[in-house]
């Protein structure tokens, strides 16, 4: 499995992900078409296998149309109940389903939280023993989206269910907001060491113009405060009860990073 990021507006990746055995190839959310096409053409790409939306907000599905076009894409796919929200959706996801693209193994999550039709794409290469994860706006490496349309406990469940994917999971989200996310979670539990030094490293990687994502899932479990929330620390800091749930505890949590 190869995956290429390519920004997109001011802080959106859409990703290449092919099948390096059979050369099919898909693309996650097709955020802009121009440097999307632009990013294909460079890489002698002129057909893609499908286009892959994880949530109907436009910055991440502004380009479907355009880009299937140009491509004569077939397949548009985004979760059931997005439909007639995500443009040129032609293939409606639930949770659980399982197809392949070529030699990779697909599995979508639904994961509601920031949007109420959230979907992540569970992407494993058994040849390489290789797995990935495309997460939208839900989970962001050491963040998660803001609740739009969603819950606290809606999330805390979605997240839940991306915690439990393996630790070497590699976690491709839809923005680069690594650094500031590490800010906040430097801010909530002070004295945890991991987010100290994966802040030093994120700080290396942007100052040489390069992507913080991807992350992996043991990196989230260790600095992520949205998967850390009984975490004694961070509930000190934010003042949430020792015996708050979870699903209260993120939720206070969310409410702290909206206003930090």
């Amino acid at each position: 499995m190869k995956i290429t990021s390519i920004p997109c507006l001011s802080d959106n990746y859409a990703y290449l992900v092919e099948c390096e055995t059979t050369g099919e190839k898909v693309l996650v959310d097709a955020s802009e078409a121009a440097p999307i096409l632009a990013a294909l053409q460079a890489r002698g790409v002129s057909k893609l296998a499908a286009i892959w939306s994880t949530h109907h907000h436009f910055d991440h599905v502004g380009g479907n149309e355009a880009v299937a076009s140009a491509l004569g894409v077939r397949e548009v796919a985004g979760h059931a109940s997005d439909k007639g929200r995500i443009p040129g959706q032609t293939r409606f996801l639930e949770e659980g389903e399982a197809f392949a693209v070529g030699g990779l193994r697909v599995e979508i999550l639904h994961i509601p939280g920031h949007t109420t039709g959230a979907v992540a794409y569970v992407v494993t290469d058994d040849a390489k023993r290789t797995r990935a994860v495309f997460t939208g706006d839900t989970l962001f490496l050491a963040g998660c989206g803001r609740l739009f349309e969603g819950t606290p406990a809606m999330m805390h469940t979605s997240l839940s269910k991306l915690a439990a994917l393996p630790g070497d999971t590699q976690v491709y989200c839809g923005h680069e907001y690594t650094k500031s996310n590490l800010r906040f979670a430097a801010h909530v539990e002070p004295s945890n060491a991991a987010i100290g030094a994966r802040a030093a490293r994120a700080d290396e990687l942007r100052a040489a113009d390069k992507p913080t994502v991807p992350g992996t899932m043991s990196d989230e479990l260790a600095t992520n405060p949205f998967l850390r929330v009984r975490s004694a620390e961070i509930r000190r800091t934010l003042g949430i009860a020792p015996d708050a749930s979870d699903a209260d505890a993120l939720g206070a949590i969310r409410a702290a990073k909206d206003k930090f």
